[in-house]
């Protein structure tokens, strides 16, 4: 007998919608990159709840964090409608090698569709420094390396966009294993952290039946809270 899927933490739910936290690892959806994978968040949250579900964006496989539903289609069009106009505030926690120059910059670099889908579009996103910290891991010919811990904010939704920004900077994203940098992951590695360093914080938004502000919060799973601890003035992780 196949163990029964976990749930998924409900950081918010009611007749139209939910916010749930994914964990990293878990696909959204089956898709050309599941690779034989039978372990979805679509089919444990249809049957967590009950009934179906629509999801309104998505994440990457190696992402945490808040994911937004909806339980019929109107909500989830009202939904889309107000992620597309720039209206649902998102909110990430990224690690990456290095110190950015700038407290808080906008990286506004055009990226394509991914995989078949060559077009450039436009593509946003704000980031601001939250902590920074230097370990004595040697890199480059140098005796240390350093490494930020950032709050990215898209303000437009390209295929893994946090992560491609961050390459375009050559501030890598940990534990990234497409776009990232392999010394520092393996510097990570050698500290007891395996994940890829995204996870989606925070998610806030109108809701489109009562008007009600909502913000939902994820907390940062055991192994990126072992990250934050190497940064001194790093947020909380819960």
């Amino acid at each position: 007998m196949e163990p029964v899927p976990a749930a998924l933490p409900v950081l918010y739910a009611d007749d139209w919608l939910a916010v749930v936290d994914k964990p990293a690892t878990l696909m959204v959806h089956d898709s050309a990159l599941a690779r034989g994978e039978t372990d979805f968040a679509a089919d444990r949250l249809r049957e967590q709840f009950g009934r179906p579900i629509f999801l309104v964006h998505r994440l990457d496989r190696a992402t945490s964090g808040c994911l937004l539903l909806a339980f019929d289609r109107d909500t989830a069009s009202a939904l889309g409608k107000t992620l597309m106009s720039g209206e649902v505030a998102k909110d990430y926690w990224a690690v990456c090698r290095g110190w950015p120059a700038e407290p808080s910059f906008l990286v506004d670099h055009p990226l394509d569709g991914g995989p078949g889908k060559p077009q450039k579009k436009p593509a946003q996103t704000q980031f601001e420094v939250l902590a920074t910290c230097e370990l004595p891991l040697p890199s480059s010919g140098f005796e240390t390396s350093r490494y930020a811990l950032l709050r990215a904010s898209p303000l437009t939704g390209r295929f893994r966009q946090i992560r491609r920004h961050l390459k375009h900077l050559s501030h890598h994203l940990i534990g990234d294993s497409s776009h990232g940098d392999g010394r520092h992951n393996r510097n990570f590695r050698m500290l007891g952290i395996h994940r890829m360093l995204l996870h989606a914080r925070r998610l806030a938004f109108v809701h489109p039946h009562s008007g009600a502000a909502i913000e939902a919060l994820a907390a940062a799973d055991a192994e990126f809270a072992k990250a934050l601890a190497l940064f001194p003035q790093a947020p909380a992780a819960s």
